[in-house]
């Protein structure tokens, strides 16, 4: 105790509750290890733009980890510390490590998104027009469409052929490689358009990507750029045009992840909203040897419009999950036994929250916001207006967390996404609480959120990191 403080400085500490920044509180060896953390993040971040690709990642990594597919597993009974993974789909992957408790007590899961905000092509986006040939999309998630115009684009994903053959489409990655790009008009020209609306001066139609100029040597066929596309993209990807129609390709910014700030303290990069809290949960399951509460890592698809369709966090793929691991940790299974471990069941629903910009503070309600560099966010409730359509933590999860923490020393703050009325949204916590799980949003602040170029503060990734791995093993 500090003799020189005043009693009432003394009850002050005692008493009050006020976040903490953690650049204040840190010692060099931390911010080392934050920022070592985040250099590895930003790696993945290079190679996972899209959830096909994330899910590709994490296999690799589980794999060097010692985790092992369950469509391989052939040791008979699951036992305390095997490492296991399901991949739904190749869009979503749940992985555990097996506890000492049976499973009818329950799992400690970490579970996140790995979609993002992207502009989709349309299933016959090529055209040709005043001899430019341009790809129709269709955006994906809620984005400001004014902030994916010229800038540079990339081209990923897949093109299932008729025969079954999954032919990966990755352009605009490499030095090498060529960019994409939506083009705007010259203020010269734009009168118009800056009347508008932010919302209405680009519109979901007008998102159309520029691909190429160069006609076919034949003058003898009709849109001869076009064609020449095509050839192109035959002799690369042996695909037709018909073959659009059973493809899933992305449109995604093509500049890498970037320190930001001249003090480097920040990760600027696309695809953060919800990869750097999925990220941090699989590399914190990845080295864990033993715990007592089999820990699953959640990591599914389609958040971005509802987690709806069968790699989503609405799908049954949860549940299968773990009726698998109780089917192969018992001698016999019956339903209840999975009822049971989904009633007693703690999930950390790991997404992201909207940090207190500067620039635009008037949407925010500063006493019950997050902001960057603060630690770990844990939103008790999500929704709009009313908490619509959202999840509410119960107040005993919480109060387990906050001592897990606490014990810990992991640095955590409160907030919510904007004032009432103004702000809010969904994530997908109530899906798993629908099922009877204590579930709490949990994950860190984020600037420009939902845009091509986010920020995340690399001492929040990190201890939230560290928060996701004492989950895990403690509570």
């Amino acid at each position: 105790m500090d003799d020189n403080k005043t009693s009432g400085q003394l009850l002050n500490e005692k008493l009050t509750y006020s976040s903490k920044n953690i650049w204040e509180k840190s010692d060099e060896k931390e911010r080392e290890l934050a920022f070592t953390f985040s250099e590895r993040y930003k790696q993945f971040l290079n190679k996972a733009k899209t959830e096909r690709e994330f899910a590709a990642e994490a296999v690799k990594l589980a794999e060097e980890n010692g985790f092992v597919s369950l469509d391989s597993f052939d040791n008979g009974k699951l036992k305390p510390g095997m490492k296991v993974y399901r991949v739904n789909r190749n869009k979503a992957i749940a992985l555990a490590v097996i506890g000492n408790k049976g499973m009818e007590n329950g799992v400690n899961v970490v579970g996140a998104h790995i979609d993002s905000p992207r502009i989709d092509l349309k299933q016959n986006p090529l055209y040709e027009d005043t001899s430019m040939v341009l790809l129709k999309t269709h955006y994906y998630g809620g984005i400001k469409k004014y902030q994916w115009v010229t800038i540079p684009l990339a081209l990923h994903g897949v093109v299932v052929k008729t025969s079954g053959e999954i032919v990966e489409v990755n352009i605009g990655e490499e030095d090498s490689d060529p960019v994409f790009t939506i083009t705007d008009l010259l203020p010269h020209l734009a009168q118009d358009q800056m009347q508008k609306k932010m919302s209405e001066a680009i519109t979901g139609e007008g998102l159309n990507v520029l691909f190429g100029s160069i006609p076919h040597e034949d003058d003898k066929v009709k849109d001869r750029v076009k064609l020449n596309i095509l050839k192109l993209l035959n002799e690369k990807y042996d695909m037709t045009e018909e073959d659009f129609v059973s493809a899933e390709l992305e449109i995604v910014p093509a500049f890498k992840a970037s320190d930001v700030g001249l003090d480097r303290s920040f990760v600027g990069a696309y695809g953060q909203d919800d990869r750097v809290c999925s990220y941090a949960a699989l590399d914190a399951i990845l080295g864990i040897t033993e715990v007592e509460k089999t820990a699953v890592c959640l990591l599914t698809d389609k958040e971005e419009i509802g987690s709806m369709g069968n790699t989503g966090a609405q799908s049954i793929f949860f549940e299968n999950f773990l009726a698998e691991l109780c089917f192969l940790s018992i001698d016999k299974y019956y339903d209840i036994i999975l009822r049971a471990c989904l009633s007693n069941s703690m999930m950390l629903s790991a997404d992201v929250n909207s940090g207190v910009d500067p620039n635009y503070e008037g949407v925010q309600d500063k006493r019950n916001a997050s902001f960057m560099g603060k630690g770990l966010v844990l939103q008790k409730y999500t929704g709009a207006r009313g908490k619509v359509g959202g999840s509410e933590a119960n107040p005993e999860f919480i109060a387990k967390l906050r001592k897990i923490f606490n014990d810990n020393h992991i640095i955590w703050q409160t907030g919510e996404i904007g004032k009432v009325d103004l702000g809010g949204g969904g994530t997908i916590a109530q899906f798993l609480a629908n099922l009877g799980v204590e579930v709490i949003d949990c994950g860190i602040a984020v600037l420009s959120m939902h845009s091509p170029f986010e920020i995340t503060s690399k001492i929040d990734i990190y201890t939230m990191n560290k928060a996701y791995k004492v989950f895990y093993k403690e509570i």
